[in-house]
């Protein structure tokens, strides 16, 4: 089935953007109006060290090709309950997402949605969940988002499913510069 056309723009974006997926990544399920995606690494630095970067570093790792301003704003994640994953360039300002759960090192969870999504009205619920795992972390970013759409957004799953693996990317290669080791799709068995 083909885009409708309104959709298309949305998506030639968001597929130019997401050319190369540094973690492994999964659509967990989809409909018309609504879809699940899992990323995940294996990134060797503890929880603490991971969940510190996550959330006062965010402006380090963030892609700025996936904010509204790129490189004039500042990314700010302030991880508790009603805190802001905020943009902000100036007078131009971006809520992101909310912070609704927050359980350091191990989970972070938000409300919202992410770029062009908010526009479309829908909303979702996004997750940090950090495990602690024989020589480092397991970081898996999850999202599930949906809503009314007059589209079939299955098609937006797998563009979606695409840049949070760039997001988690951003990451893991973050926490990797930091360690001097390489992050890992999965963890080593």
């Amino acid at each position: 089935m083909l885009a409708p056309l309104r959709l298309l723009p949305l998506l030639l974006i968001l597929a130019a953007a997401a050319m190369t997926r540094p973690a492994s990544a999964e659509v967990k399920d989809s409909s018309p109006s609504g879809f699940t995606v899992e990323n995940t690494v294996f990134v060797p630095v503890s929880a603490a060290t991971a969940w510190s970067a996550l959330v006062d570093d965010v402006d380090k790792w963030w892609p700025k090709d996936h904010s509204w301003w790129g490189r004039e704003s500042k990314l700010t994640l302030d991880a508790r309950a009603g805190g802001c994953f905020c943009e902000i360039a100036g007078d131009r300002q971006a809520q992101h997402l909310q912070v609704v759960f927050a359980s350091p090192p191990t989970l972070l969870r938000l409300t919202g949605a992410l770029g062009p999504m908010q526009g479309m009205g829908l909303s979702g619920v996004l997750e940090w969940r950090l495990q602690a795992a024989e020589g480092g972390t397991r970081i898996t970013l999850w999202y599930r988002a949906g809503g009314y759409s007059p589209d079939d957004l299955r098609q937006l799953a797998p563009v979606v499913d695409r840049v949070q693996g760039l997001q988690l990317g951003g990451l893991a290669n973050y926490l990797t510069g930091q360690s001097g080791k390489r992050a890992q799709a999965k963890k080593p068995e």
